[in-house]
């Protein structure tokens, strides 16, 4: 391993024999942050707190947990830190022979161990991770730093999948514990319950606000939560959104998903807004399902008890701040240029127009490229569809994102369903769903 890692410090991608994970986290290191690898000690975190203020009680319960598995964990030499969404360390238990070693290292409360702070790390990586994480010695992008294995799991939001907390188990010239995996992941899953308890109540209430503005405006509404999915709707904003009208989905679990990538990124950005003005609301312009023209929405923030649980959208209505269409706070992104794919130990760099589409298999996303089928490092294809949505490629159905400029042929059958052939070397034929014929009859002007 630490051949490769000298390899791959002097600017060589001969990446045989390292994980695909850690490949891809060393690329970041190395392309995207320009980690220092002969750093020597993590930085001092910024002083702010930067998350919401119902978070607190996760990291709370997260330290019980840590506390907890400290006691196993410093019999064995090891030492436990918990960090937040911005990778400082608040917390550590454990030996304390190791977190005098730790220390010198400033692996220790108030500083950042990011990857974009510190380079590959158990901490840090975590956070980039929807899977637990193992770093082991030269796995480690800074060579200060390759006497330590590291095992982290982050804490995610269950509504916007966002990471809240990190649980770290660190150990200095050892293994790490066999059974270090299912702790991490025992303690996860107990803290995260607090987050799924608290988004149906949310839930439950952002209905209930949705029947109070019923009842008192003809427009079509609909009920979101910060991340754009959809609580409720009523029949008329249900056809606009593509999804079941008057069905509630209180459980975020279950929520309805639109399939317009316009409405998800003005949902996400009005939160955000929201957030830091409580009074704000905006609107915007999008395309539905139905209408060739774009229609007018608005959104109006839903706090309970001071915590933003959704925005009420309202149709054919303009109120409050337009949202921008460019610029740095826009809900528009940079359109990415690569696509990243394994192969067994390797990481492949895709360019766009060499990716036909994507399907979903369980928890895995594949990809129908030139170069054959390969896994996509993207941990999703709910968050493939979103970096790609700008990007000439379109969600057609639950399990299929395809490329636009990929299809040679469009097959029409008896009942109206569509079924696209790409052009793919065994001409795939992908499935249109009935709700999203619409959009992609629209997006090839047939």
């Amino acid at each position: 391993m630490y051949e490769a890692w000298e390899r791959f410090m002097r600017g060589e991608d001969d990446l045989r024999g390292v994980r695909p994970e850690i490949a891809i986290s060393w690329h970041r290191c190395r392309d995207q942050y320009g980690v220092d690898p002969h750093l020597t000690e993590a930085p001092v975190a910024v002083a702010e707190v930067d998350h919401a203020l119902e978070h607190d009680v996760v990291i709370a319960e997260l330290g019980f947990r840590a506390a907890s598995l400290a006691r196993e964990v410093s019999a064995l030499g090891g030492i436990v830190t918990i960090t937040d969404a911005s990778g400082r360390v608040l917390a550590q238990w454990g030996d304390q022979a190791t977190r005098t070693v730790a220390a010198q290292a400033n692996l220790a409360p108030w500083f950042c161990w990011s990857e974009g702070a510190t380079g590959t790390n158990g901490m840090g990586t975590a956070l980039m991770s929807y899977a637990p994480v193992l770093i082991r010695g030269a796995e480690h992008w800074c060579q200060a730093f390759h006497d330590w294995s590291c095992a982290g799991v982050a804490v995610r939001d269950v509504v916007t999948r966002e990471s809240i907390a990190v649980l770290n188990v660190s150990c200095w010239r050892s293994e790490l514990p066999g059974a270090v995996g299912a702790w991490l992941s025992n303690a996860a899953t107990m803290t995260q319950r607090i987050l799924r308890r608290r988004a149906q109540d949310d839930g439950t209430e952002l209905m209930a606000a949705f029947n109070h503005a019923r009842s008192r405006s003809s427009a079509a509404l609909a009920a979101v939560d910060s991340a754009g999915r959809v609580v409720l709707a009523d029949d008329t904003a249900g056809v606009l959104l593509g999804i079941p009208g008057s069905t509630p989905a209180p459980d975020p679990a279950v929520r309805w998903r639109p399939e317009l990538p316009e409405f998800i990124r003005a949902a996400k950005y009005s939160a955000k807004q929201a957030r830091r003005n409580p009074d704000w609301v905006g609107s915007t312009q999008i395309f539905t399902r139905l209408a060739n023209e774009p229609t007018s929405i608005s959104f109006r923030p839903v706090f309970l008890s001071g915590h933003l649980i959704g925005n009420l959208v309202s149709f054919g209505v303009s109120e409050g701040d337009p949202l921008p269409r460019t610029g740095g706070d826009s809900p528009l992104r940079a359109q990415p240029h690569r696509m990243v794919a394994t192969r067994e130990n390797r990481m492949v760099l895709l360019r766009l127009p060499e990716v036909s589409f994507a399907q979903s298999d369980g928890n895995d996303v594949w990809l129908s490229t030139d170069q054959g089928r390969l896994r996509s490092a993207s941990p999703g294809l709910d968050k493939l569809e979103t970096e790609l949505s700008d990007s000439g490629f379109l969600r057609v159905h639950r399990q299929y994102v395809v490329n636009l400029s990929r299809i040679r042929e469009v097959e029409r059958r008896f009942k109206g369903e569509l079924l696209l052939v790409m052009d793919d070397q065994a001409e795939t034929m992908v499935p249109v769903s009935r709700r999203n014929t619409p959009v992609v009859r629209r997006a090839l002007e047939i």
